[in-house]
């Protein structure tokens, strides 16, 4: 035996799934097992009420042959039987009902208890991935048993003492029996009570005399009530709500410090949570905060005052960016590393020595703008930039001839803006572009530069700007007549922008142009003012002159060739829908007709 060749025999463990085919290739194909509920019913499905009853007739037949002695007995018992057969199939039948209905009922509680188990398992998984998400946009911590989050700005440089903590929760009031509602959150977050509800910042800009425009109130970070979007966790929205008034807040502490520190002419008035400010003349900025809690009464006054044109996106946008600004000065303003030998700081301040500065150059190094100056001066911008256009909208519609057409730019700065003014004649836009202007807006002052290069400088107030548009426009019709005079070939004779003669002009001065025709027969004379307007005059050949006393003095014929004295047109009455229209009929009835 010891010769013979061992031989391996392959042991496969016995299938716990019957085989349903074998196909060609040798793969099996297995029956999946039956689930709880399928196992159930099969087990169901194998019971047979009608066996009991013969089970039972059976028992009573071997009880009836092993007991002969007890003849009488069993005979008795035999007729019992016989008598009520239908009682005995009865309790058979009762018996393997009860049966069946303990199968039935140890797999329900089995199933119950399985769907309540999975329940609970898919709770703690929502929970679970429903923090995972809050985690993405917020930060959290966890303090003993607790999940704090922070919602402050002290990672980006704040420095406001408001702890802005909020606490997650996991949400208890659900009743598993009941139908999940869609919009059920297994998650929900505690906020403090001070940073319920919505916040927002209100700038009103008032007038005081009528001489000032007004910009009305400007609601700034005025959200709608919290409603949950759809897709979107509640708690965001909550969050986000909470975390708007905690900076709305942080801002009018900013601003109430600042208004209390800085030394101006007209002092900040802080009262409660308001901030009064006086920028120009005869004009209040008020800033105040305004805070509305969740209740039904906030909530429907809140409904009732709100307007989809109350709000400026820009001071919105403007104010994120300085507070932006402001904590990344906190956080640049930790003391770093530097040399002994000489100072960590600005480079001009560390020559102020060697250099001899004076005090007002070190002032202007050390001197930083606050929060609130720099607010301020966008007021005073944005109220002169709409106090412009404003002006330049009513001289448009008020005055059709000549024509003004502002062309603002798009690209400004949060201090200065600037708009291209343009004064034509409706027609003669090719030949009349003289004026025009470039006016730079600033914060309290608005800078005029000509064409030529000339700069004029005016101040803030609107009456100014007015008149000098004024004296432009009345400019540009002379100079239209000119331009005119160039194209149809009349001769300039004298041109001035500022005449000393005649009736003195309240706004700016009179400005006047003389030409000649052609061949120097007639000549015709414009003067424009700002308020006097127009006044035109033509100048014939003596020859055409009937009324001409006659003189002994002249008896030259060639005398008679001069042009005599000037006469008045009635500017009024001539056809034509502008004033360089009427002037080019002028022209060409003056004109020599060449054949």
């Amino acid at each position: 035996m010891s010769g013979v060749r061992a031989v391996r025999i392959s042991i496969e463990s016995a299938c716990e799934k019957q085989v349903q085919e074998v196909g060609l290739d040798g793969t099996e194909t297995y029956l999946q097992p039956l689930s709880m509920s399928q196992n159930l019913a099969r087990l169901a499905q194998r019971i047979d009420f009608s066996q009991g009853s013969g089970s039972e007739e059976e028992e009573a037949a071997g009880a009836e042959g092993d007991a002969q002695d007890w003849a009488g007995a069993g005979s008795s018992a035999d007729q019992d039987d016989e008598e009520n057969p239908q009682t005995l199939q009865l309790m058979s039948k009762k018996k393997s009902l009860a049966g069946a209905a303990q199968i039935l009922l140890k797999g329900a509680e089995r199933l119950t208890k399985s769907v309540t188990e999975n329940q609970e398992n898919k709770l703690q998984r929502d929970f679970n991935s429903e923090l995972l998400r809050l985690r993405q946009h917020w930060k959290l911590r966890k303090v003993g048993d607790k999940i704090l989050g922070d919602l402050s700005y002290r990672s980006a440089g704040s420095l406001f003492p408001h702890h802005g903590t909020f606490e997650v929760i996991k949400n208890t009031d659900l009743d598993l029996d009941k139908k999940i509602p869609e919009d059920y959150c297994p998650l929900d977050v505690q906020i403090p009570s001070d940073l319920e509800g919505s916040a927002y910042i209100k700038v009103s800009i008032q007038k005081q005399s009528p001489d000032i425009g007004d910009l009305g109130t400007v609601n700034l970070f005025k959200r709608p009530l919290p409603k949950s979007k759809p897709g979107s966790p509640h708690w965001q929205t909550k969050l986000e709500a909470a975390q708007n008034v905690l900076l709305c807040k942080e801002i009018f502490a900013q601003l109430s410090r600042e208004a209390v520190q800085i030394k101006s002419q007209i002092p900040h008035i802080v009262v409660k949570n308001q901030i009064i400010s006086q920028p120009f003349p005869n004009l209040q900025l008020s800033i105040s905060l305004c805070h509305s809690s969740n209740d039904k009464k906030s909530q429907k006054f809140a409904t009732e005052k709100q307007s989809p044109e109350d709000h400026l996106y820009v001071l919105e946008h403007n104010l994120h960016l300085l507070i932006r600004e402001f904590h990344k000065q906190t956080l640049s303003s930790i003391m770093m590393p530097h040399p002994a030998s000489a100072p960590f700081g600005h480079k001009r301040m560390r020559l102020s020595g060697p250099q001899a500065f004076d005090k007002n150059e070190i002032n202007s190094l050390q001197s930083s703008e606050g929060l609130l100056e720099k607010i301020i001066k966008q007021a005073k911008h944005i109220f002169l930039r709409s106090r412009t256009a404003a002006t330049i909208d009513s001289l448009a519609s008020r005055i059709e001839d000549p024509q003004i057409q502002a062309h603002w730019s798009n690209i400004n700065d949060v201090y200065e803006s600037s708009v291209k003014v343009l004064i034509t004649s409706q027609g003669y836009e090719q030949i009349c572009k003289s004026i025009q202007l470039q006016l730079n807006i600033g914060v309290e002052q608005i800078r005029v530069v000509h064409r030529d290069g000339r700069v004029i400088t005016l101040s803030y107030q609107e009456q100014e700007l007015q008149d000098f548009l004024l004296s432009q426009m009345s400019q540009h019709q002379v100079h239209a007549v000119q331009q005119l005079a160039k194209v149809m070939g009349w001769q300039v004779l004298s041109f001035s922008n500022h005449v000393g003669l005649g009736p003195i002009e309240s706004i700016g001065n009179a400005s006047a142009i003389t030409v000649a025709s052609p061949n120097g027969d007639y000549a015709i004379s414009v003067r424009n003012g700002p308020e006097s307007g127009s006044k035109i005059m033509v100048q014939f050949p003596r020859n055409q002159c009937k009324d001409l006393p006659k003189s002994d003095v002249l008896q030259d014929t060639k005398w008679s060739h001069l042009r005599g004295p000037f006469k008045e047109v009635h500017w009024n009455k001539m056809e034509g829908r502008n004033f360089v229209y009427k002037m080019e009929l002028l022209m060409s009835a003056l004109s020599p007709c060449l054949l």
